[in-house]
């Protein structure tokens, strides 16, 4: 069983920085896709980016476009979250999730859909303030 870690949440003002990890032990870490997801009190778990096997294509929500970089180091077995120019709204737990078979060694799925993914972390909370 797969069970990504992820680490680096915290406190932050509006307008900084922050940057988030997850590594995956177990099946091909790098044969699959990774997700980034996030919830915020009251509200549904929400897209947030991913990264295809290779690396080679990402995907953003347009909420995040511009400000969040999310990038791979398989040697490490790790994904990152690079988080800058942070807004209040950007306060929420964060989630990393493993791609499921869907995302084997391919740069295109549904990137969006939470049931891409079938391992997820337990979340890191990331809380913006004014």
């Amino acid at each position: 069983q797969v069970q990504p870690v992820e680490s680096g949440g915290g406190l932050v003002q509006a307008g900084g920085s922050l940057t988030l990890s997850c590594t995956a032990s177990g099946r091909t870490f790098s044969s699959y896709a990774m997700g980034w997801f996030r919830q915020a009190p009251g509200k549904e778990r929400e897209f947030v980016a991913a990264i295809s096997w290779s690396g080679s294509t990402t995907n953003y929500a347009d909420s995040v476009k511009g400000r969040f970089t999310v990038s791979r180091d398989n040697a490490k077995n790790t994904v990152y979250l690079q988080m800058n120019s942070l807004k209040l709204e950007d306060t929420a737990v964060y989630y990393c999730a493993v791609g499921g078979r869907g995302t084997y060694l391919r740069g295109s799925y549904n990137y969006h859909d939470a049931g891409e993914y079938a391992n997820w972390g337990q979340g890191t909370q990331v809380t913006v303030s004014s």
